[in-house]
């Protein structure tokens, strides 16, 4: 059997509302028939699996639901194409736009597909998006893309390489961007207009998980570049240890010990965070 250039991968839970709108677009445009085309069930407890078997394309199924990430990792692993799109099976994504996301995948490692600004957006969730953007941007030193858009394509042998350090939750997307981004690989955009979801509400509610939210900013840092954590924490308490040292000495002529323990103490957490930083380099090496 000839090997597919291209897979598709679309990860489902719970969707029996909205899923059947991306497979008859899905059939409609004859994508089956051209390329792989792979839902993964991710342990739903609705229709949505029977839903998807009704229709000519591979499904796989979790016995429990594990996580977007996790439903895309195992779409991703299973895909034989040389390249993966993925998008989201709610009805937000229009499948016409991976003609466009497909050509340019022969140009750039990774083809994300930015929502534009009349695309549908939850309001409650554009803080939180806006505060990791400016962290992913300190991390990168650079502007970033969609970083969070479920709709983009990549080279399956890159993303394959990564797996080990995506995460199993709806950070997939962010945490697929930066670490493309860091590793110094091509990544193009095109614009594309979302629609508002269909059926249940999203699973990520940025107030029910704003502490997810802030372990997944502090995650992305250990990850990509723990010393902008560890260095400015050390130099700091360093400075402070060092001023009241000297305060110390000018009034009574004697170094405190409180002083000098903030001083080891910014020392202590300087070389931690060295050894932080090869503990994720060593994690962000590339597997087979």
């Amino acid at each position: 059997m000839q090997t597919p250039a291209i897979s598709i991968v679309v990860p489902a839970f719970n969707e029996e509302e909205g899923i059947g709108r991306g497979l008859d677009r899905m059939i409609e445009m004859k994508l089956h028939e051209r390329f792989e085309v792979i839902y993964v069930d991710d342990g739903s407890t609705d229709n949505t699996y029977s839903i998807i078997r009704q229709y000519p394309v591979q499904c796989l199924r979790h016995n429990i639901n594990k996580g977007y990430g996790a439903a895309l990792k195992t779409g991703i692993r299973r895909a034989k194409g040389e390249k993966v799109v993925i998008l989201d099976s709610d009805g937000q994504h229009d499948p016409k736009y991976i003609e466009t996301l497909i050509s340019m995948l022969d140009e750039h490692d990774m083809v994300i597909g930015e929502r534009t600004a009349d695309s549908f957006q939850v309001k409650n969730r554009r803080g939180g998006k806006r505060l990791i953007r400016m962290v992913g941007e300190h991390l990168v030193e650079q502007p970033l893309p969609d970083f969070n858009s479920g709709f983009r394509g990549f080279d399956r042998k890159l993303i394959s390489e990564m797996l080990h350090i995506m995460p199993n939750g709806f950070s997939f997307s962010t945490t697929s961007t930066l670490a493309f981004l860091k590793e110094g690989y091509t990544i193009g955009t095109f614009p594309i207009v979302v629609e508002e979801r269909i059926g249940r509400n999203s699973n990520v509610k940025y107030f029910k998980d704003g502490s997810k939210t802030m372990l997944l900013l502090l995650r992305i840092i250990m990850l990509f570049n723990p010393l902008k954590i560890f260095f400015p924490a050390s130099a700091m308490i360093f400075i402070i240890g060092m001023a009241w040292g000297i305060l110390g000495y000018t009034i009574t002529l004697r170094f405190p010990n409180s002083a000098m323990l903030l001083v080891i103490m910014g020392m202590f957490i300087f070389f931690f965070g060295l050894l932080a930083d090869q503990i994720a380099l060593l994690n962000r090496t590339k597997r087979n």
